[in-house]
């Protein structure tokens, strides 16, 4: 049986950058003027070649496309033969309609997944049709490229396809990002959140979060991240929010207008503190105060452990009680960086093995913004 990859080239992504427009949304015509070139055909080109000589022998890949440079013309001048048009654009330049029309067609065809060359903004336009109903990769093109659906080069991008074809990937929710290029171009970053994509899991290969904020100090995340609790505090006004240990959350804490016992649990509930330094019964005694209850955790650097380490006042319990999709985990992306998995180890075996069919835990890196992480 054939996968059926949906293909799509933006032949103009990029061209703003090394002429220095910090992207190319709105002003193409602009780029052309300073001399910028076209670099999404090459990026597209490549990563095919990479994935012809290294992983094409045995899969069996039905590539449907785009007329000329939005996909037809990179994949007949890398040999590939099984190809069907099934969008014809008729300008002398391409947009971000074409974009949108192609994905239109491509869901139609019910393709398997669809494999673009571009940056956040090819991203965007892709998610606006097509939601969350088709897996993403993208071959990154542009200059500004902060979505989790890129892998991180072309060659790493050819060795996702190889396996995804060979169904030894998973499909997990992608955070859609773009920069605001108007404002970025006056000198401020400010990311949008768009929607949660489906993208590829594996954490080797593709883009995460934490490459948004490599220029970003961890106290400016953790700012990000105090804005991001206030705001999930503001929105379930009917919750108890425990925090847990840590310097994260201690941080968090103290933005609140609180001194946090650092290595105990406190619990906050409309933005005032409740209950502090608190153990396993005085927790309980809460929990039948509260019915609703979000838990606020941060894993240990290089351990990775949320449960079990430094929180044992969190018993098995209580956890229960809480209910997994009640936990909020929290990190900033340099301590990601050495912990690469997410553990629990809360002495009931059940419990951990609850977690561990989970697979995959969202860990907040930013304000609306997470990491798939997985669980081990």
């Amino acid at each position: 049986m054939y996968t059926k990859i949906g293909f799509i080239v933006n032949p103009i992504s990029g061209m703003g950058g090394r002429v220095g427009l910090k992207g190319t949304d709105g002003v193409f015509e602009k780029a052309l003027q300073l001399g910028a070139k076209k670099i999404s055909p090459i990026k597209a080109k490549s990563m095919l070649n990479h994935y012809i000589s290294n992983y094409s022998k045995n899969d069996k890949i039905k590539w449907l496309t785009c007329s000329k440079e939005m996909g037809e013309n990179e994949l007949k001048k890398t040999g590939i033969k099984n190809i069907e048009i099934v969008y014809i654009f008729k300008k002398e330049n391409t947009n971000s309609q074409d974009t949108k029309k192609a994905c239109k067609i491509l869901m139609e065809n019910k393709v398997d997944l669809i494999l673009f060359c571009g940056g956040d903004g090819t991203a965007r336009d892709i998610y606006k049709i097509i939601g969350n109903k088709i897996p993403i990769l993208g071959i990154p093109s542009g200059v500004k490229m902060h979505s989790g659906v890129f892998g991180v080069n072309t060659d790493a991008t050819a060795k996702i396809l190889h396996e995804f074809v060979n169904h030894r990937l998973v499909v997990g929710e992608v955070e859609i990002l773009d920069v605001d290029e108007t404002l970025y171009r006056k000198g401020e970053w400010k990311i949008r959140f768009f929607g949660t994509a489906k993208g590829i899991v594996e954490p080797t290969f593709v883009q995460v979060g934490k490459t948004v904020y490599e220029s970003v100090s961890d106290e400016d995340i953790k700012n990000e991240l105090s804005e991001h609790i206030e705001d999930e505090i503001e929105k379930y006004n009917d919750y108890l929010f425990l925090f847990g240990p840590g310097g994260t959350i201690d941080y968090i804490s103290r933005n609140l207008g609180h001194h946090n016992s650092i290595l105990g649990i406190d619990a906050i509930y409309n933005k005032e503190l409740v209950g502090k330094d608190l153990n396993e019964k005085k927790i309980l005694d809460l929990l039948k105060e509260y019915e609703r209850v979000k838990l606020v955790l941060s894993p240990i650097g290089a351990q990775g452990f949320i449960l079990g380490r430094g929180n044992l006042q969190l018993s098995p319990k209580i956890i229960k009680k809480i209910g997994i999709d009640n936990i909020i985990v929290i990190s900033t992306p340099s301590k990601l960086i050495s912990t690469p998995i997410i553990r629990v180890d809360t002495g009931d075996k059940n419990l951990d093995d609850t977690f561990k069919k989970e697979e995959f835990i969202m860990v907040v890196i930013g304000y609306r913004l997470s990491r798939v992480v997985k669980v081990g």
